[in-house]
């Protein structure tokens, strides 16, 4: 008699009660801090402020089943409503919403070309440079919570910050976050305190967003106006995330499938103009409350914060309004301390100096733009050029003159455009013998260049009626010599 198989009685991970309950909690506490996040968002694209929380919705529900990066919360962003703002003021909200479903599209491309492939050149230094200056944003975006307000604003921000600081030694079955929400908001509505909150920052939605197609002339007029906004979202929200996921692979020692995310924020942001919303990209704020904070690490966490969200405005929106602010910018303070990398300023001085100038590149960029993506690339440009000049000095070139009177050059080191440039100030043209030998066994031709300066020096020897041997190149380096020698321009 055959025996059947056993059934498979494996549960997903986030099924398991202990899980379940970390990932619930900790998407109402990211789901209340987006509230406040996604109105100034959209105040700051110059939108209704139901644009910023719809799409904050939209975006977290698609990324959880799209993503990449596990656990990682996806949103309208500051970075994309800097992106689309002049679209929204010049053009109106119809054509920021088609500018977004094309930007989805760019992201889907993008990765279907391999852009996530490109992290790889993102050096640590560019890493930690956007880690700090992001934490330096989220504290400063919290000055306007501090100015002209009650005075009791500032003891009920200690007392959540205790609260969140404290908490954690007492017990770790909810996150502080949110218990520091719950007590300071009983506290104010308890004392009958009037201090600046969540309904103060812009009206909440009363109904579910609807799927909607823009209303916009499908011309080549149209396409002309929304494809460099729509070219500016997808590159600075895929800077965003795939930052953002590799910060998170740090933090939980995994790794997560970048490319996924890439196009995964393609679909996520075109849901969201779909259904009438700013557009976004991954929230590092946020992430690091689910992440670090909340010890997130399923899709549940990420799905929940949508679903919550939109829950939270539309059906207990009368309650979420009577959140104190103070509570929320506790929450966005201790964040902030706690993505800043401190490690980054205790070994500063035992750095090289070319790492903390790329460091500190990034850090003064991002803020002085208040856009990561600038800072990132600005980071990364000087990254390069630090690394040209340090490398460009690797190359040594050593002249032997034999018993017989002859003369062997020998180079060693990396020959590039930067190394290479001024190669052929480095032979005695008029001094040498008739057949002189240049031994690249210990070089590497790695470009164009390199083969233009050894025609140059090929042709300075020739003009002295005298020949050049080289010899000694390895497979790739006699490849690229054969294909580019002769065709440069010889003379220098």
């Amino acid at each position: 008699m055959s025996v059947l198989p056993a059934l498979r009685t494996t549960r997903p991970t986030w099924l398991k009660p202990s899980v379940a309950r970390t990932e619930v909690l900790a998407g109402l506490v990211v789901a209340l801090a987006l509230i406040p996040e996604a109105i100034s968002f959209s105040i700051l694209a110059g939108v209704d402020p139901r644009v910023g929380l719809f799409s904050s919705f939209v975006m977290a529900v698609v990324i959880a089943f799209t993503g990449g990066r596990p656990a990682m919360i996806t949103a309208a962003t500051g970075a994309i409503a800097l992106v689309v703002a002049p679209l929204a003021l010049e053009h109106g909200v119809q054509f920021l919403f088609a500018a977004v479903i094309l930007g989805g599209v760019f992201q889907i491309l993008l990765a279907a070309a391999g852009v996530a492939r490109l992290m790889r050149f993102i050096p640590r230094s560019v890493m930690v440079g956007f880690v700090n200056a992001l934490a330096i944003l989220i504290f400063t975006a919290q000055f306007p919570q501090l100015v002209d307000v009650p005075w009791l604003v500032y003891p009920m921000v200690a007392a959540g910050l205790a609260i969140i600081f404290l908490l954690p030694r007492l017990t770790t079955v909810v996150p502080p976050p949110l218990v520091a929400i719950i007590v300071l908001t009983t506290l104010a509505v308890a004392a009958g305190w009037q201090l600046p909150d969540v309904g103060g920052e812009g009206e909440l939605p009363d109904s579910l967003p609807f799927f909607l197609l823009p209303d916009v002339p499908f011309t080549a007029e149209t396409l002309g106006v929304i494809a460099p906004y729509a070219l500016g979202i997808a590159f600075v929200g895929l800077m965003e995330s795939l930052m953002t996921a590799k910060l998170v692979d740090d933090i939980t020692d995994t790794h997560s499938d970048k490319t996924r995310e890439s196009w995964g924020q393609g679909v996520a942001n075109m849901a969201s103009g779909f259904f009438g919303g700013m557009g976004g990209c991954a929230m590092i704020g946020q992430t690091m409350i689910n992440v670090k904070v909340s010890g997130a690490r399923t899709r549940l966490s990420t799905f929940l914060a949508g679903v919550l969200l939109l829950v939270l405005v539309v059906v207990l929106g009368d309650v979420v309004s009577i959140i104190p602010m103070a509570a929320l910018v506790a929450v966005m303070i201790f964040v902030s301390i706690a993505t800043f990398d401190w490690h980054s300023l205790r070994t500063i001085h035992r750095m090289p100096k070319s790492e903390t100038t790329v460091m500190l590149s990034t850090v003064a960029v991002t803020l002085f733009t208040h856009n990561l993506a600038i800072g990132v690339g600005v980071g990364v440009l000087v990254a390069c050029v630090l690394f040209a000049q340090r490398i460009a000095h690797l190359v040594d070139v050593e002249r032997v003159v034999g018993a017989d009177g002859s003369v062997r050059y020998t180079v060693a080191g990396a020959l590039f455009f930067a190394s290479s440039n001024d190669l052929y100030t480095q032979f005695e043209y008029a001094a040498d013998p008739q057949d002189v030998v240049i031994d690249l066994t210990n070089a590497q031709v790695w470009d164009a260049s390199t083969v233009a300066a050894l025609d140059a020096i090929t042709h300075k020897y020739a003009t002295r009626g005298k020949t050049v041997t080289i010899v000694g190149f390895d497979e790739h380096s006699f490849d690229r010599f054969q294909r580019h020698t002769g065709q440069l321009g010889a003379a220098h």
